[in-house]
């Protein structure tokens, strides 16, 4: 669909209908004084991926390090963070 370009008064007085609008596809500019200062546009639809069980970082136990305290877990972690 083409842009259309509306002022921001109106954007305000149709926000309600322009968003239907943009839920259909369309992306709306909205100017002030006949220049485009924004857009109004559908959002992206971001494909979730999951991580594989054996992706090496759901295995944070395996990267614990000796630190100034000495050795450092996961757990330590938690328990300090958490108080668990």
């Amino acid at each position: 669909m083409s842009d259309k370009t509306v002022n921001i008064h109106d954007a305000k007085t149709q926000l309600s209908r322009l968003v239907a609008r943009v839920e259909r596809g369309e992306r709306i500019v909205i100017a002030r004084a006949g220049k485009p200062v924004a857009e109004l546009r559908p959002v992206r639809k971001v494909n979730k991926r999951s991580r594989p069980l054996d992706d090496l970082l759901l295995r944070v136990e395996e990267y614990s390090y000796d630190g100034p305290i000495g050795s450092t877990a996961n757990e330590d972690i938690d328990r300090t963070v958490y108080g668990v």
